[in-house]
């Protein structure tokens, strides 16, 4: 017997526990090498357990919904034994069962746990049959693929409820936010700015741009280098609280705010006082992919000495965002719209995005505040200040 033990990765400082998801394989399973065995949550990723050695899964330690921590051991494999024929053990899934079990959604396959559904009884509504949050909420226990067809039409009249336990993401998410509330002196202060000269240099070399850098040129890319340029005059904006300290930072980590399917994550642009438009549209482009896919790593969501919300991809027209605790500010920016405005006695329409900048007032006054929301509107309306450093 060569038994080889399954433990819960190395987790980051920030990280002080996980939730196991859903079993892949059952003791008695045959593994292969690398396999993925289960997939663990924590407050800011999904993490794969793969398997250490071929063999058969003996023991599982710890079961589906279970809370870990890094380096637990959670199951156990004998690289030796031989997987038991069906007709000695319970009844082995079809291969349709276990290809929908790994088709589940990480968010999807906690569902199932939770409510003890076997991923294979669920039919997926998803692309390649992959099983949806939907699905899962959807999915009630005995249910089968053959009952997954529409139901019944609900009796007039009827209120249903589900309760359904927080994930562990957005339990941290409300615990985060609340967090900032109760421990920052939020206060937020408003801008507009005219992105007409923006959007006139992203038509005039978009294409260019793209052949060049094999990336497409966004906006997302001005707001960062705005923000960045306005973060060097104003280092306070760039600084947080740590006790009675200021800790100001020479270095400009620029965390950008992604929604993915398990709700808000914010990875970190490091350094990018030295990256140019090019390397921002880069790193955002994969961000956005591996938000999509769950591949976010712990390291790409930690730290960060600003953050930039864009409510705009959603149509907000205004709003006041939440610093990022232990961060002291963050730009909210909102969907850019054809507005009237006053320019010398004249009424003219312009493309208008409205900027809001939220701060603690611990540490930074209004004057602060207004003068960076200001170097960021003009930085903007004024491209070219942003190549000489104006």
């Amino acid at each position: 017997m060569a038994i080889f033990e399954v433990k819960v990765p190395q987790l980051s400082e920030s990280v002080a526990e996980a939730t196991l998801l859903q079993w892949k394989k059952k003791v008695g399973d045959a593994v292969g090498q690398d396999e993925i065995l289960i997939e663990i949550e924590t407050d800011k990723v999904v993490l794969e357990v793969p398997a250490p050695s071929a063999g058969v899964l003996t023991e599982i330690v710890v079961a589906d919904g279970g809370t870990v921590l890094a380096e637990q051991l959670i199951a156990k494999i004998d690289s030796i034994a031989v997987a038991a024929p069906a007709a000695a053990t319970a009844p082995a899934a079809t291969p349709a069962a276990q290809s929908a079990r790994a088709a589940a959604a990480p968010s999807a396959a906690k569902i199932l746990a939770e409510k003890n559904i076997d991923a294979g009884q669920v039919a997926g509504s998803g692309r390649d049959g992959r099983i949806t949050k939907g699905d899962a909420l959807n999915a009630s226990a005995g249910s089968t693929k053959a009952a997954a067809l529409p139901s019944a039409p609900v009796p007039t009249g009827a209120r249903p409820e589900e309760r359904v336990p927080m994930s562990r993401l957005r339990a941290r998410i409300a615990e985060r936010l609340l967090e900032s509330q109760a421990n920052n002196a939020i206060l937020t202060t408003f801008n507009e700015v005219n992105m007409a000269p923006v959007i006139a240099m992203r038509n005039k070399y978009k294409d260019q741009f793209e052949k060049v850098h094999g990336v497409k040129l966004g906006f997302m890319s001005f707001f960062v280098k705005a923000a960045t340029h306005a973060l060097k005059k104003f280092s306070l904006l760039n600084a947080s609280v740590d006790g009675n300290d200021i800790v100001y930072h020479g270095y400009f980590d620029i965390g950008i705010a992604v929604s993915s399917p398990r709700g808000l994550v914010v990875p970190i642009l490091r350094d990018v006082g030295q990256m140019n438009l090019a390397d921002i549209e880069k790193k955002i482009a994969e961000f956005g992919v591996k938000a999509r896919e769950g591949k976010l790593s712990i390291e790409e969501l930690t730290g960060g000495t600003f953050s930039i919300s864009n409510g705009g991809v959603f149509g907000s027209m205004l709003s006041t965002p939440i610093i990022n605790p232990p961060q002291s500010a963050i730009l909210g920016i909102h969907a850019t719209k054809d507005r009237a405005v006053v320019e010398n006695g004249q009424v003219v329409v312009r493309p208008i995005n409205y900027l809001a900048l939220s701060y603690d007032h611990r540490i930074i006054d209004g004057r602060e505040a207004v003068l960076g929301l200001v170097a960021m509107k003009d930085a903007l309306e004024d491209p070219s200040r942003l190549l000489l450093d104006l």
